[in-house]
């Protein structure tokens, strides 16, 4: 290749960097060339971004409309504008800022697909559920991997209790992903299991199906074992039942004292209850921490006239759990079943001196939402399975630190 030939590629080169980096700044709209940065580069744009990051909305706000009031075209901050006017709650005012947005002829699908899925939330937000549902469809058939939008679909089929639908999107959104199958399982097994019990009200057969199918999508989807043990029930199918249920406990076991008062009715019914005694006991040795077992045990102890063994039950699960209202309600029972003996009573005031009693030991990990009973979706952050047992310090070791150590 000679000289003049390799200049003249050099020279080709250099001009083509100089168009596209010319093609990257500006853009030609209604016949004139708009600059991309210019926008970015005034102060009221810094200023206005600094104010979001610091949760200074109204501020914000004012900023940014002065930063678009050179150039009404800026396509994201207008969305922003939007998004921000949604937050303050003035829906109306959103809704009108991003449905002008789509107004727009020069829009490219992906920028149309992204003015609707804002449009979408402000319909979410203002309660125009339909709207919300049609908006959110035009979206992903725009763009098929918008996660966003997705999630947010399903939120709107479970919060009308659409929940085959709901379960549909889900098995779309576990398709887009990657690296989250096993949160995309657990969520649709949990969805599969509202499903099912929608089917209970017509047909326990067809719930029964539903419930093994969202054990098999994801093993530890707690509520599907006991439903689908109390449709194998009503069905006149007890060792079914039983199977379904004693699964539970193997599979999740901190679970296990869910099944545990069906267990309790099921072997009764059979013939057979020593064996719930039993399981407890087992139960107990695997996690001697369990105090929820023992709770059942002395209820099941008690009805059978033992007492004393029942109070001793109580008392060895009162350290794993001392502000649990229920232990000390049952406690005094059989204290009043043993004719108050002082030197019983004497044994338990000791051991509860530092207890605090509350009524909400359940709290979502993802919002913090309390709960007097287990939930398997958050009302509050619509999360499912998140909630966990709130542990505070056992009495005996609030007894310690009083005590200087």
């Amino acid at each position: 290749m000679s000289d003049y030939a390799l200049l003249a590629v050099l020279l080709a080169l250099l001009l083509g960097l100089v168009a596209g980096k010319a093609w990257e700044r500006y853009k030609l709209r209604d016949g004139r060339w708009i600059d991309r940065r210019r926008l970015r580069e005034t102060p009221h744009y810094m200023l206005g971004l600094n104010c979001l990051v610091d949760n200074h909305i109204d501020q914000a706000v004012d900023e940014l409309t002065r930063a678009t009031s050179t150039d009404t075209d800026a396509l994201e901050i207008q969305m922003i504008l939007g998004n921000l006017y949604r937050q303050k709650g003035q829906v109306g005012r959103a809704i009108t800022v991003h449905q002008g947005l789509l107004q727009r002829p020069d829009l490219r699908p992906i920028e149309h697909a992204h003015v609707l899925l804002c449009l979408g939330l402000d319909y979410k937000h203002g309660g125009f559920i339909d709207r919300a549902l049609e908006t959110f469809l035009e979206v992903v058939r725009l763009d098929p991997r918008n996660r966003y939008a997705f999630v947010n679909l399903q939120k709107l089929y479970e919060d009308q209790r659409q929940w085959v639908e709901a379960a549909a999107v889900r098995e779309q959104i576990a398709a887009i992903d990657d690296d989250k199958q096993e949160s995309n399982s657990q969520i649709l097994g949990f969805l599969r299991n509202e499903v099912g019990e929608s089917q209970m009200r017509a047909e326990d057969a067809a719930a029964a199906k539903t419930f093994e199918a969202a054990i098999d999508i994801d093993k530890r989807t707690a509520p599907a074992y006991l439903n689908l043990g109390d449709a194998r029930e009503r069905m006149g199918q007890a060792a079914a039942a039983v199977e379904a249920w004693e699964r539970l406990l193997q599979t999740v076991p901190e679970r296990a004292y869910l099944a545990l008062d069906r267990l309790e009715r099921a072997y009764q019914r059979a013939g057979t209850p020593h064996r719930f005694a039993e399981l407890c006991q087992r139960l107990i040795d695997q996690n001697p921490q369990d105090w929820r077992t023992r709770l059942v045990l002395s209820r099941h102890l008690a009805a059978s006239g033992r007492h004393r063994k029942a109070f001793d039950l109580l008392l060895a699960a009162l350290p794993h759990n001392p502000h649990g209202l229920t232990i000390h309600q049952e406690l005094w029972q059989a204290l009043l079943a043993l004719n108050l003996d002082p030197a019983l009573v004497q044994e338990y005031m000791q051991l509860t001196r530092s207890a605090v009693f509350y009524l909400d030991p359940h709290i979502c990990v993802s919002c913090r939402y309390r709960s007097t009973e287990l939930l398997w979706q958050c009302p509050q952050c619509h999360e499912w399975n998140t909630f966990v047992e709130e542990r505070l310090s056992p009495a005996k070791d609030a007894v310690t630190a009083e005590l200087g150590g």
